[in-house]
């Protein structure tokens, strides 16, 4: 019996150095592939939220529109603030911010928010009864294509 313990110990060996390398290079390969897509992720992360931060101001002025008789006249980034607390109006915490609202007229206005770290820009214009949405790309992120989202 330990004869054959023995023998089965001896015949049991690791890997050798190549075959450790070659496993090596492989993960390196795939690391090297997947972590630009992780990052990549992270900043599409960032403008979602800006993105959501402009809807949420959309709806936030249509409200303020309802109060006033339907004019948005008086609309700032301070009064959206005000009605809907969670907009977020200066850079801080790692958040998306409100960073413009303007051309508030009795018809129309612009909500502007922008995304942190890729410091890309989301507006929704409204003119009348036409909402369009346009973006500025920093450069940082891909989800601006064409100046729309």
């Amino acid at each position: 019996m330990l004869h054959k313990l023995r023998q089965r110990a001896d015949s049991e060996r690791g890997f050798t150095l190549i075959e450790l390398l070659v496993v090596i290079l492989i993960i390196g390969i795939l690391a090297a592939i997947a972590i630009p897509g992780f990052l990549n992720q992270k900043s599409k992360a960032y403008d979602a939220s800006a993105k959501e931060l402009a809807r949420t101001a959309e709806t936030t002025a249509e409200t303020y529109a309802t109060d006033h008789g339907g004019s948005y006249v008086g609309l700032s980034a301070t009064v959206l603030a005000q009605y809907e607390p969670s907009i977020q109006t200066v850079a801080g915490n790692g958040n998306a911010w409100l960073s413009n609202v303007s051309n508030a007229t009795f018809s129309g206005y612009t909500v502007t928010a922008t995304a942190n770290n890729t410091g890309d820009t989301y507006s929704i214009v409204r003119t009348g009864g036409i909402i369009t949405r346009s973006c500025a790309n920093s450069g940082i992120s891909t989800t601006c294509v064409n100046g729309t989202w």
